[in-house]
């Protein structure tokens, strides 16, 4: 790390061994990202409860080369007892979780969803179970009954604009996952 890891302790007294513990999870981080410019690490105590223990809130920032993350681990109210340790692990395990994150998005390693594209009804055949839309190319493609989506094979008319997946059929390209859009797309 660039700059040494800095650790503030809010609303509770400044412990040596917690202080440690956040430099070791800090440490640790390095692996996953070689770069890390810097760390700042909030542990505070905000509430002092009697019958539920004491609950810590740990805040980790983390300063990366283009960007920062941070995360707030706040405790669930309902938990009793909770040990600073757990919170402090706890926080730094989202931390890298989301450096891992911000590396696949860089490398490109997310994956990216298809829109689909859009055609018309061109023809159908309610009794045959099958129908043909027209690409935005031009291009005709065959649907079946069963690549309708929501069983609205019986409400398409020609003309009507639809979402669809081209893929490989049998006897060519056909359409998957064929759905009606528009206005009224909502109600079929």
């Amino acid at each position: 790390m660039q700059i040494p890891v800095q650790v503030t302790f809010r609303d509770m007294p400044v412990s040596d061994e917690i202080e440690l513990a956040c430099r070791k999870e800090a440490e640790k981080l390095e692996r996953y990202h070689p770069r890390i410019t810097g760390c700042h690490v909030v542990v505070a105590q905000p509430h002092r409860h009697h019958r539920k223990g004491n609950l810590f809130q740990v805040r980790v920032e983390v300063v990366l080369p283009g960007g920062e993350v941070a995360v707030n681990r706040e405790p669930p109210e309902h938990r009793q007892g909770a040990v600073i340790e757990l919170a402090i692990r706890e926080a730094f395990d989202t931390v890298r979780r989301r450096i891992e994150d911000v590396l696949r998005r860089r490398r490109g390693a997310v994956k990216v969803h298809e829109t689909p594209a859009h055609g018309r009804i061109a023809r159908t055949f309610p009794l045959e179970g099958y129908g043909f839309l027209t690409t935005a190319e031009g291009r005709e493609l065959y649907f079946h009954r069963n690549s309708v989506l929501g069983d609205a094979f019986e409400r398409l008319e020609v003309g009507d604009e639809v979402a669809y997946h081209e893929e490989s059929g049998e006897n060519g390209p056909q359409a998957s996952s064929v759905s009606p859009v528009g206005r009224h797309s909502h109600l079929l």
